[in-house]
C-alpha cells in the first residue's frame, strides 16, 4: 500500500471515529437522573461591544463584538462562542473577522477527567482565510477545579477544512491545549489558553492559537474586558504574515 492510501485510510478513520465519538458525546449527554429530578439548566450569557487593536496582516483599529454562553449541569459543560471585528485597512479592504466556537465535554463521573468535542469555524478577509473549519475530540483532565480556579489541559485529533488564498485544503490534525482561569477577586477574574494544531502528515504546517485576558465589573452587570489574542498559522496564503495579533478592549454586559 502506497503513501497516498495510507493517508487515505487513516484520514477516513479518524473521520469515522471523529463522527463516533460526537455522537457517544451526544448521548451521553441525554442520560443522567430520571426526568422527575432533573433540572433545567441554565445558561450564563454575555456580550461585549469595543474596539480591536491589529498588528501583523494589517495595522488598524476596527469595531469588535461578541456573544459568550457558558451552560453546567450534571456531568456536563457547554460553552458557546461568536465574535467580530469590522474595519477599514489602508488599502481600502475590507477588514472582516468573524469566529464561532462551540465545546461540549462530559465529565467522567466524580473524577477530574473527561472527554471533550470542540468546532471553531473562522472567517478573517485581511489573513485572506475564506474559511476555516476546525473539528477536534479527545480526552481533558482538570488539575485544579474549583470556584477560584481551574487548570485543564486537552489532547486529541481533528480534522481542518480551509479556502484561504484561493486554495482549499483539508487535513489531519493532532490537538494540545490547556486553560487556565482565576478568579482574583468578586470582582475581577483573568483567563488564558492555548491549542496547538499540526498537521499529521507534515509538522511543519501547523496552527498556534493563544488568548490572555482579564475582565473586571463595573456594575452588577456590566464590566471591562481586555484581552491579547494571537493567531499563528505557520503556512499562511501567499503573501500573507504568519502571525495576527489583536489586542481587543469592550464593555461586557452580563444577561
Amino acid at each position: 500500500m502506497n503513501r497516498t492510501n495510507i493517508f487515505r485510510n487513516t484520514k477516513r478513520l479518524t473521520l469515522a471515529t471523529l463522527a463516533f465519538a460526537f455522537s457517544l458525546l451526544s448521548a451521553s449527554a441525554s442520560e443522567g437522573e430520571p426526568a422527575a429530578v432533573k433540572e433545567t439548566p441554565k445558561w450564563e450569557t454575555s456580550a461585549a461591544l469595543g474596539f480591536t487593536l491589529t498588528q501583523g496582516n494589517s495595522d488598524t483599529v476596527l469595531v469588535n463584538a461578541n456573544l459568550i454562553s457558558l451552560k453546567e449541569w450534571e456531568l456536563n459543560e457547554l460553552s458557546t462562542g461568536i465574535n467580530g471585528s469590522y474595519g477599514e485597512v489602508e488599502s481600502a479592504k475590507n477588514n472582516e473577522v468573524l469566529r464561532g466556537t462551540a465545546q461540549y465535554n462530559r465529565l467522567l463521573g466524580k473524577t477530574d477527567s473527561y472527554f471533550y468535542g470542540k468546532a471553531d469555524l473562522l472567517h478573517d478577509a485581511v489573513a485572506d482565510v475564506e474559511h476555516r473549519l476546525r473539528v477536534s475530540t479527545g480526552y481533558g483532565y482538570y488539575f485544579i477545579n474549583n470556584d477560584k480556579m481551574k487548570l485543564s489541559a486537552e489532547i486529541g485529533t481533528g480534522y481542518i477544512v480551509e479556502k484561504l488564498g484561493g486554495g482549499e485544503d483539508d487535513y489531519l490534525t493532532l490537538r494540545a491545549g490547556e486553560k487556565f482561569e482565576y478568579n482574583i477577586n468578586e470582582r475581577a477574574r483573568l483567563w488564558q489558553s492555548t491549542e496547538w494544531l499540526p498537521q499529521v502528515e507534515d509538522f511543519s504546517n501547523y496552527l498556534l492559537v493563544a488568548e490572555f485576558g482579564v475582565e473586571s465589573d463595573l456594575t452588577e452587570k456590566m464590566s471591562l474586558r481586555v484581552s491579547l489574542q494571537d493567531n499563528y498559522d505557520n503556512q499562511p496564503a501567499p503573501s500573507r504574515k504568519s502571525n495576527d495579533l489583536r489586542l481587543v478592549t469592550g464593555i461586557g454586559y452580563k444577561f
